[in-house]
């Protein structure tokens, strides 16, 4: 078996999603803490197996309509490039060692992190088996599995996470997730193939308005983030709000991209190929970096007080 069936089944480019495990040690101003940075990406590293142990069982349960979609044919299992035997081998592996290296180095979150990892696993175990077929309840999922990237970086750093980032992570997650099923939709149409049970239970007018409403909370929660007075005090800056230009424009683009490109299948592969995105995801984030790591200290609350 060559390399390339293999790398395909365990799609190691959507561990980019796990990216979001190193957020709590980003915020909190410890990025350059050796010692946390190297909790997360042991944490990191154990929880892409898992995410990989998990694509192959999908592969495995979904191989016979994966055939008849144009796109998800070309699937190792779903091709006959890799058998079952083998994609349920690679799977058991994959989370046998995403174990192994939270007992070998995951110190004191050990368990914790074991616990979030499996409650993860089990949860899109019953996803991919049935509560994908469940419209609405499959998106939040999702979502949910998210917000767990989070709480897993900051239960491997030792940090205590806001409201705020836990409420941003699952918004966003949610309008990701929403895009990507409007595509399944636009599919379905097209080509009169059901990529999944569910969809016949979404259109696009309901997806439109839910999107519309989830990109208007989203930008709102997030200026209500930046003017809230305790996070300016705690990044030691009045001028977080700044950074709402960046996802704003965002937001606008992967609209942009979902509605008239008609291309939000794979959110993943969006973020690794535009060139706008990936430049209003860098741009706020060498913004955060600049506020947290180098701007000076300033005097937050007299500022406030002024503008009170």
């Amino acid at each position: 078996m060559s390399s390339k069936p293999l790398f395909l089944l365990l799609r190691p480019e959507h561990w980019a999603k796990n990216l979001f495990i190193f957020l709590p040690v980003f915020f909190h101003g410890r990025l350059l803490d050796a010692s946390s940075l190297l909790s997360c990406m042991i944490a990191f590293i154990s929880f892409s197996l898992a995410a990989s142990s998990i694509y192959c069982f999908n592969d495995i349960f979904d191989a016979e309509t994966d055939r008849l979609h144009p796109q998800k044919c070309k699937r190792p299992i779903a091709s006959g490039a890799i058998s079952v035997k083998t994609a349920y081998t690679v799977m058991a592996l994959c989370f046998v060692l995403s174990m192994f290296l939270l007992i070998s180095f995951g110190g004191k979150a050990c368990y914790a992190l074991m616990s979030f990892i499996a409650f993860y696993y089990g949860m899109n175990i019953a996803y991919c088996i049935r509560l994908k077929h469940h419209a609405i309840i499959d998106v939040i999922i999702i979502s949910v599995g998210f917000v767990l990237r989070v709480l897993v970086g900051g239960t491997a750093a030792g940090i205590w996470l806001s409201e705020w980032i836990i409420l941003m992570t699952f918004l966003l997650s949610l309008f990701l997730a929403f895009a990507k099923r409007r595509d399944d939709v636009v599919l379905q149409q097209k080509s009169n193939v059901l990529p999944r049970k569910n969809i016949n239970r979404y259109n696009l007018e309901f997806i439109n308005q839910v999107m519309t409403i989830l990109a208007t909370v989203t930008i709102v929660a997030y200026i209500m983030y930046t003017l809230s007075p305790d996070v300016m005090e705690r990044f030691h800056c009045r001028y977080l709000y700044l950074t709402s230009i960046f996802v704003l424009a965002g937001i606008i683009r992967y609209l942009q991209i979902t509605i008239v490109d008609l291309n939000s299948g794979n959110p993943t592969k969006i973020f690794l190929r535009d060139r706008f995105i990936q430049a209003c995801v860098f741009a706020w984030l060498i913004s955060f970096l600049i506020i947290i790591y180098f701007l000076p200290v300033q005097n937050v609350s007299s500022s406030t007080d002024c503008l009170v």
